[in-house]
């Protein structure tokens, strides 16, 4: 399913080494030549939240691949950087 790859790319992204986290970049280092599927996906694509939630916890079960595995999570927000920009300081 597309979109569902859409998802994982985008997750895999935001989750990823990328130090600005806007369409161009989040696209180039998931591999796609624009960021149009990106954009698509979080404009036009009609989310389930509990489906959302249950295909997110079976992805990460399987990329911890173990029982006993931890998975840590860490803020990753970082300060704004000048004033032009709309929607990026710390939440």
């Amino acid at each position: 399913m597309e979109a569902r790859r859409r998802m994982r790319d985008y997750v895999g992204g935001l989750l990823g080494t990328v130090g600005r986290k806007n369409g161009w970049q989040l696209a180039e280092y998931v591999g796609h030549g624009t960021p149009d599927g990106l954009q698509h996906l979080l404009s036009h694509s009609r989310w389930g939240a509990d489906y959302l939630r249950d295909d997110l916890q079976t992805y990460a079960a399987d990329q911890l691949g173990t029982q006993d595995a931890v998975l840590i999570i860490n803020d990753t927000g970082f300060i704004k950087k000048g004033t032009p920009s709309a929607d990026v300081q710390r939440q």
